[in-house]
């Protein structure tokens, strides 16, 4: 794909090919993502993943109205890290659109930055929940109908939940026997969905980041102080006690969440305790109080319905997300099944840091 960056793409972001280096960047599932370096210019290019998000040019729109919020915050003092914005064409224009050759769009490159795939101490889980709560509290004040929904019902189990049953009842792929035990398991979980339903009638619909995995926030490795939200692809309307949750979902295993050992996932108990912490610390004055209750919710929903996106790719084909062997997307279902289970079996406990 280096070799069509180059000969195609690089030119609409006034590029000069020869003289550029393009190198893989992350480890994202959806979107592949490449570091550009040219003579004079460093930025991130992304080549939409178009099966996914349906509508690309919503999704970079988006992102640029949460930037452009997020810039005039920072200028005013409000808003204490670096901000992630669109990087223009030569046309002056937010991306390119080269029909079956790829949707791409560049963005800016946050120099000294440094991610991490798993939180190795209760300092970085603190310091990684307060900055996406900082995040979030810097948007209450950009109108959520500003931004269209890029994938309608992202964070909705009973569609989810619905979607792998209708995988599992054509199988197309022969491997529902593998995996039956974790489908068994799903089904029976009918009283989170029913709590489900009641809690969210009574939530009010926020600009979410929906997708606040620890990776997702750079540290400054020049002094691992956090430096950047970053991945504004799904920002959106929603509710706030899912971007909790999955902070929870990333940040408390001490596995990565494809990891196949299961007897070593679990909720570490200090990590949680540090979520609530840095969290709460940045949106205990803006959540009211039906949000703050949600929060110990939607760290469940996150683990299972992460788990169930995982398995239903797994019996439809693995095409949604990308994979680097088979049974990838069952092994990452078992791992955050048993996530959370271990929620469950410590829900006295870890709800009561949220009080």
């Amino acid at each position: 794909m280096i070799d069509f960056i180059r000969q195609n793409v690089l030119s609409h972001f006034g590029v000069d090919a020869d003289s550029a280096k393009v190198s893989p960047l992350g480890n994202g599932h959806i979107n592949h993502t490449f570091l550009v370096r040219g003579i004079d210019s460093e930025f991130v290019l992304q080549k939409i993943n178009t099966e996914v998000f349906k509508t690309p040019s919503a999704l970079v729109n988006n992102a640029h109205k949460v930037s452009q919020h997020l810039q005039h915050k920072a200028a005013a003092d409000e808003y204490r890290l670096q901000v992630v914005s669109p990087e223009l064409t030569a046309d002056g224009t937010l991306f390119v659109d080269l029909g079956e050759q790829g949707f791409w769009r560049a963005i800016n490159y946050l120099p000294h930055s440094h991610s991490i795939d798993v939180v190795g101490c209760e300092a970085d889980a603190e310091m990684a929940a307060k900055a996406f709560g900082h995040f979030s509290c810097a948007l209450t004040e950009l109108d959520a109908e500003q931004l269209e929904d890029v994938i309608p019902n992202f964070h909705h189990l009973p569609g989810r939940i619905e979607l792998l049953a209708q995988a599992a009842a054509s199988n197309p792929q022969g491997r529902l026997g593998e995996c039956q035990q974790w489908l068994e398991y799903v089904m029976s979980q009918t009283e989170l969905l029913q709590e489900l339903v009641e809690v969210e009638a009574k939530l009010p619909r926020r600009i979410c980041h929906n997708d606040t995995k620890i990776n997702n926030m750079l540290f400054d490795k020049r002094d691992m102080s956090s430096l950047a939200i970053i991945d504004l692809d799904t920002c959106m309307k929603g509710y706030l006690m899912y971007d909790f949750g999955d902070m929870v979902r990333t940040f408390c295993s001490p596995e990565e969440e494809d990891s196949i050992a299961l007897d070593k996932v679990q909720v570490r108990e200090s990590i949680f305790g540090a979520i609530c912490k840095g969290y709460l610390s940045e949106l205990g004055a803006v959540l009211n109080d039906d949000e703050r209750k949600s929060l110990w919710l939607g760290a469940r929903v996150m683990c299972l319905m992460i788990g169930v996106r995982f398995l239903t790719d797994h019996l439809n084909g693995d095409v949604y997300f990308q994979i680097h062997h088979a049974g990838h997307n069952l092994e990452r279902a078992a791992n955050q099944f048993t996530l959370y289970q271990s929620l469950l079996d410590q829900q006295d406990t870890l709800s009561a840091y949220l009080n």
